[in-house]
C-alpha cells in the first residue's frame, strides 16, 4: 500500500472513533451513515447532536461526503485512503478464507494455467469482485512496449511478446518522470527490442552507454591535452567537463565541434542512464498495494478499487501479480490479506512446478 498518511491535526480522539466506526459501517452496508446509528454503535457514550457536529467537521475536512440533503455521510476518496492507509488494521487471514483457497489451489496435477485459473475463480467467489491475474514473466521476444503512467508513485508496462503474450508490471517510476518522458523511452525501446527479450535489451542499452561514454572520454582527453578543457572534481561529479576560456577557440575549429560533439555526448549519455533505470524497473515490485477511485486510471470511469499484490519464485523475484477489483466500499480489511494469501501460495505452487 501506499505510504501511511497521518490522520488530519484537526482530529481529536473522538472524531477519529467516529470516523473509522462510519467507515466501517459503510463498508458493511453500503449505506449512508447517519448520527443516530453512530450513536447506538459507539462504545463511549455521545449524543447524536455532537456525533452531527463531529461528522460536519470531517465534511470540511473533505473525509466525509453526502449523497442527500437529509441522508446520513459516507466516506471520500480522500476519506477511503486516509481509512486504508491510517486506520485500517492489518489482520492475518481467517481460517475459512485461508482453508478455501488452499483448497482450491492444491490439486497436485495442475500445470501453470490452471493454478492461475483457480486462483482467479477463487478470489472472484471469496470477494465477490472481478478477479485480475497477471502471468508470469516469460522471457520471450518482446515485440512492443508500452507505459502507462497511473499516478505521480504508479506506473504500469505493457509487454506484448512476438508470440503474443502479453505481459504487465506494476512499478514506481523514477521522480519526475513524465507520461511525455514515458512514450519518449518507450519508442526508443521499440525501435531496439524487436526479436530480443527485456535482458537482451538492458545489455544493449548497456552497450550504448559503454560505446558512448568512451567517445567521449576519448573527445574529452584531446580537449584536456590541448588545454581547452578539464575534468571536474570526480568524487563530487564524474561526468562534468569543465571548459576553459573561449580565447582556446579561436585557433581552433575542431576543438569547437569536439565540444558541441561532447555535448551531445553527455545528453545521450544521461537518457541512455535513466532508460536503463527504467528497464530494472519494468522487473521489480512491492507488495499488496490498494487504489481507491481515480488513483487508478484504468478503471477509474467505473468508480472501482484495485486492490493487486505480486507473487514471486524461489529468488524472490517478481514473476506476475493478482489481484481483486471491485467497487470502492470493498471489504479492505478482509480482501487485503486475501490477496496477499493468494500471491504468496500462488508464487510457492508455481516455484515447486518449476
Amino acid at each position: 500500500m501506499a505510504d501511511s498518511p497521518k490522520p488530519p491535526l484537526d482530529m481529536n480522539d473522538r472524531a477519529r472513533a467516529v470516523f473509522r466506526t462510519l467507515v466501517e459501517t459503510y463498508l458493511e452496508t453500503g449505506e449512508p451513515v447517519g448520527s443516530r446509528t453512530l450513536s447506538r454503535t459507539l462504545t463511549e457514550g455521545v449524543s447524536a447532536a455532537t456525533i452531527r457536529n463531529v461528522m460536519q467537521d470531517l465534511e470540511h475536512l473533505g473525509l466525509l461526503g453526502s449523497p442527500h440533503v437529509s441522508a446520513g455521510r459516507i466516506p471520500t476518496q480522500m476519506g477511503l485512503r486516509l481509512f486504508v492507509d491510517g486506520f485500517m488494521e492489518a489482520k492475518d487471514i481467517n481460517g475459512i478464507d485461508r482453508s478455501e483457497i488452499e483448497r482450491n489451489l492444491s490439486a497436485t496435477d495442475q500445470d501453470m494455467g490452471d493454478v492461475l485459473d483457480r486462483a482467479g475463480s477463487v478470489l472472484s467467489g471469496l470477494t465477490q469482485g472481478a478477479s485480475l491475474i497477471l502471468s508470469p514473466n516469460i522471457e520471450a521476444p518482446i515485440k512492443h512496449i508500452e507505459f502507462v503512467s497511473l499516478s505521480p508513485d504508479r506506473a504500469l508496462v505493457v509487454l506484448v511478446t512476438a508470440d503474443g503474450h502479453v505481459e504487465n508490471r506494476l512499478f514506481t517510476p523514477p521522480a519526475g518522470l513524465t507520461p511525455s518522458a514515458m512514450r519518449e523511452a518507450a519508442n526508443f525501446l521499440n525501435a531496439i527490442l524487436e526479436g530480443h527479450t527485456i535482458s537482451e535489451a538492458r545489455s544493449i542499452v548497456t552497450r550504448q552507454i559503454d560505446a558512448r561514454r568512451q567517445e567521449l572520454d576519448a573527445l574529452a582527453a584531446r580537449l584536456i591535452e590541448d588545454g581547452v578543457a578539464l575534468w571536474a572534481d570526480q568524487s563530487q561529479d564524474p561526468d562534468r567537463l569543465i571548459v576553459r576560456g573561449t580565447s582556446h577557440l579561436l585557433d581552433s575549429t575542431q576543438a569547437e565541434e569536439d565540444i558541441a560533439r561532447i555535448r551531445q555526448l553527455f545528453d545521450d549519455l544521461e537518457r541512455k542512464r535513466d532508460l536503463a533505470h527504467l528497464l530494472d524497473l519494468t522487473e521489480t515490485g512491492d507488495g499488496v498495494r490498494v487504489f481507491i477511485g481515480s488513483e487508478n486510471k484504468l478503471f477509474s470511469l467505473s468508480g472501482s478499487s484495485l486492490v493487486v499484490s505480486p507473487y514471486m519464485n524461489a529468488d524472490r523475484k517478481i514473476i506476475g501479480a493478482i489481484g481483486v477489483i471491485g467497487p470502492t466500499r470493498l471489504n479492505y480489511g478482509r480482501i487485503v490479506p486475501i490477496v496477499d494469501y493468494t500471491a504468496q501460495l500462488v508464487g510457492r505452487l508455481l516455484t515447486e512446478r518449476h
